[in-house]
């Protein structure tokens, strides 16, 4: 590399150049690492300080900075282009492997095409017993070539044995990886990219449920088998992985006996366990393989551990294809394939145990996704504010998960037990007097007191009718003061103290609060964010005050693409310390397989309201299509609260009246934001005390015309829901306020591009202030013209900036302000409509 830089001197003549020596530029090089760009007074000090650039003039050095600033920008892209290039290539190679590997399944479906259309020509050529045989013939067929061979029995004692077992696994997962023993679907979304998580299937008409992934990670093969071999680390629902024995193979692998429990997602059905022999070598082509399968009687080998409190649950063989990429990094190959027992779960929440792309979602992609943000964390492309290590933020949202996972299945042998019911079994109470158990994972002793007490769990389950999970989680996680009870999260918080106070059950109703939402980390894909809290709560008299100081919550919010939401959080004190105690609870939605033949009635379970969407002006991919919902979803709901022995029952009542209460509130809250049947219903309904929405949409047309002498739109059709469904879907944001002269102007209602403005919901929406939403020039601008929309009806309001409810700015080109009348041509409300807004 050359050491030596030209930079043309004016003072010079035109045709010389300043040549820099070795000792220049290993001085300049040196002030460069420490600033990059330096001030004048900088660069001048650099010369009164180095002698050996005392020669040179400052805007010489001026000039070397630029260009070492522009060599180094021009570096950095061409790092980046040839990173992209890399990926570009090794997505190419892996989508031609992909192609084929479609090609070999076409050619097999066209194989067996071609047999059952020779199956029905024979059937049809004979009597009807003999087209029976025929037909039965061929499901045989069918079924000899997807069933998995029976092997017998193997010497539980003899390694040949299981490297036996070892090596038909290892075939039998690289048939599903790459070849076709499994017919795969191609999930909807995952589109192949240097930046996707990959191309991801799910299998159809296969014993228990598979997926299948494969993408591409900028790690080295050996540390992405590190990774997936800690299955716990990634995998949220795993409660432990014990390596029981490890026997080495002669061709350099080595075979190892695992056995693993996983989490239950809810209180009706028994975890899972897994018996499996997992086998890791290397291919000869330098790929690098791990695989598993259960051990069972037809496989052979050891018999394993015995699980009282769970269901045997059998992994088919699977595994991980990992594959060295040209440069750097890895190409990945993932199978996941279960049988989890369906059978042995209620009706209900057998979709949660059939369904493959939620065993994609909880397993195959977070495998991938947490590859890649591992790698990202490494190279630096992922920064977090606080001055805290990405490992300490996955840490805490692992605890947060494991902790809430505990709530709910309340091992026994952990320590946990059921308390005496109070005659109602809506609510469960456990209790674990057994910290010990606990100490050294997500808890921690100085939240249990040295004279006796321990953990009680309170715990419920509800069943919601049409509700979109992803908008009532988002909408739980906003406004917790609609469903949180102050006091009772001041006594959370209160016992991470040394002295906790008396058990705040005499007020129900609690103080009031607000929260303020601090955002730590978020993955890649935005699945998962942690944030941190701030409840600042007011007194309302003087001997409250002690119970209304702020509170601090680590909180967690998981979503995946099939809508399986998790919202877990955990008192913590102030000084946030790495090693905070953290007792989790929380709110889990899983949503269960649309019933089609479900009639359309609605009941008191099936929550059905208004309309709704999310923010930015696009419905999420969550909520999209909240029209045709005909769903049912799964509510887990779980708090844990710490307690001294002798104040157990008190707390116990205490738990049981918070959680019944939150149940209520849920259900209020559902029945607002679950969709209406636009067979019947177009557009949402209004709020209690309001007018219809189809007078209320006339109102505010009408009296558009009205003052403005325009058309706010054209109708297009003369149904009568018509006028209301345009109002509904206008691309403009439109709302109204209230018009009270002793209260500050609230919002009562607003259309879909308006609630997307704001971002929230028409349930909250009375909870927004006009002069909240404004800036200080707006506020002063709609008071200058306020006059004018009084006296005439209406006044057009310049460009400006106004704030979401969650504090994001806002730009629109122009707004309307006019009055609405209602058929007394008397003042009803106040209309604003924002013409081109948009985030900024």
């Amino acid at each position: 590399m050359a050491l030596s830089i030209h930079s043309k001197d004016k003072h010079m003549d035109s045709s010389k150049y300043v040549r820099y020596t070795p000792e220049q530029v290993e001085a300049l090089e040196r002030v460069y690492t420490e600033c990059p760009k330096p001030s004048s007074l900088r660069r001048q000090q650099l010369i009164r300080e180095c002698p050996i650039l005392s020669n040179i003039e400052p805007k010489q050095i001026k000039v070397w900075f630029q260009n070492r600033r522009c060599r180094e920008k021009q570096r950095k892209e061409a790092s980046r282009l040839q990173t992209v290039n890399r990926k570009l290539s090794a997505m190419n190679k892996l989508l031609m492997e992909e192609n084929d590997r479609l090609q070999k399944q076409v050619s097999h479906l066209v194989y067996e095409n071609g047999f059952m259309r020779q199956q029905i020509q024979t059937a049809s050529a004979t009597t009807t017993d003999n087209s029976c045989e025929s037909v039965v013939m061929s499901g045989q067929h069918q079924q000899q070539q997807n069933a998995t061979p029976q092997q017998p029995q193997r010497d539980a004692n003899n390694p040949a044995g299981l490297l036996a077992i070892a090596e038909e696994t290892l075939a039998e997962f690289l048939s599903k990886a790459t070849g076709t023993a499994v017919d795969w679907v191609q999930m909807i979304g995952m589109k192949p990219g240097p930046d996707s998580i990959g191309i991801v299937a799910v299998s159809r008409n296969c014993s228990g449920v598979a997926a299948r992934a494969c993408g591409l990670v900028s790690l080295e093969p050996t540390k992405v088998a590190e990774i997936l071999k800690d299955r716990p680390s990634w995998f949220r629902d795993c409660r432990c992985l014990d390596i029981l024995s490890v026997i080495p193979t002669g061709n350099g692998g080595t075979i190892e006996l695992i056995y693993m429990q996983t989490y239950a997602p809810t209180t009706l059905a028994a975890a899972r366990d897994f018996w499996t022999l997992r086998y890791t070598t290397t291919l000869e082509d330098g790929s690098l393989v791990i695989c598993e399968r259960s051990l069972t009687n037809s496989t052979g080998g050891p018999t394993g551990p015995p699980s009282a409190s769970f269901v045997r649950a059998e992994m088919l063989p699977s595994g991980y294809l990992i594959r060295p990429c040209e440069g750097s990094g890895s190409i990945i190959h993932i199978v996941d394939h279960v049988d989890l027992d369906v059978w042995s779960v209620p009706e209900v929440l057998r979709p949660l145990y059939e369904s493959s792309k939620i065993l994609a979602q909880k397993m195959t992609m977070a495998a991938l996704r947490h590859m890649r943000q591992i790698a990202q964390e490494t190279s630096g492309e992922i920064q977090y504010g606080g001055g805290r290590q990405p490992a300490v933020l996955r840490t805490f949202s692992q605890r947060l998960c494991r902790g809430f996972n505990d709530a709910v299945n309340g091992f026994t042998d952990d320590g946990w037990s059921l308390l005496g019911s109070d005659g109602g079994d809506d609510v469960t109470i456990a209790i674990n007097s057994s910290p010990n158990k606990f100490l050294g994972s997500q808890y921690n002793a100085s939240m249990f007191p040295t004279f006796g007490g321990g953990v009680l769990c309170a715990k419920a389950l509800m069943l919601l009718q049409n509700v979109p999970p992803a908008l009532l989680v988002r909408f739980l996680r906003e406004h917790r003061s609609e469903w949180a009870d102050y006091g009772v999260d001041a006594y959370s918080a209160a016992c991470l103290k040394a002295s906790p106070y008396a058990v705040p059950c005499a007020r129900p109703g609690g103080f009031p609060s607000s929260q303020v939402i601090l955002p730590l980390a978020h993955t890649m894909e935005h699945e998962e964010f942690l944030e941190v809290v701030r409840l600042e709560g007011h007194a309302f008299s003087p001997e409250d005050v002690a119970l209304t100081r702020d509170i601090f919550a680590l909180e967690l919010m998981k979503m995946l693409l099939v809508l399986v939401l998790n919202l877990s959080f955990a008192p913590i004190d102030e000084s946030f310390a790495d090693d905070a105690p953290l007792l989790s609870s929380g709110f889990r939605v899983i949503p269960l397989d649309p019933k089609t033949d479900a009639p359309a009635t609605t009941r008191t379970l099936d929550l059905a309201s208004t309309l709704e969407v999310g923010p930015g002006g696009t419905r999420p991919a969550s909520e999209a299509d909240t029209n045709s919902y005909n769903l049912r979803s799964v509510l887990t709901i779980a708090f844990q609260f710490s307690f001294e022995n002798h104040m157990r029952d008190n707390v116990a009542a205490m738990a049981r009246q918070y959680v019944r209460g939150v149940v209520g509130s849920v259900q209020r809250v559902a029945m607002a934001i679950a969709p209406s049947r636009l067979s019947s219903n177009v557009g949402p309904k209004t709020l209690p005390g309001s007018p219809e929405a189809l007078t209320l949409a006339q109102w505010i047309c009408r009296s558009y015309r009205i003052h403005t002498g325009g058309e706010l739109f054209r109708v297009e059709s003369q149904a009568g829901d018509a006028l209301l469904k345009q109002l509904w879907h206008h691309s403009d944001a439109i709302m109204c306020c209230s018009l009270k002269t002793n209260a500050s102007p609230v919002f009562t209602f607003a259309n879909q591009a308006g609630l997307d403005m704001l971002e929230t919901t028409l349930v909250a929406l009375q909870d927004i202030m006009l002069d909240k939403i404004l800036d200080e020039a707006g506020r002063k601008i709609l008071c200058s013209e306020f006059s004018k929309i009084t006296q005439q009806g209406y006044a057009y309001l310049p460009a400006g900036i106004c704030v979401s409810s969650m504090g994001r700015p806002v730009s629109y080109e122009q707004a309307v302000a006019w009055k609405v009348l209602n058929d007394d041509d008397s003042n009803h409300c106040l209309a604003f409509m924002f013409m081109n807004w948009s985030f900024m």
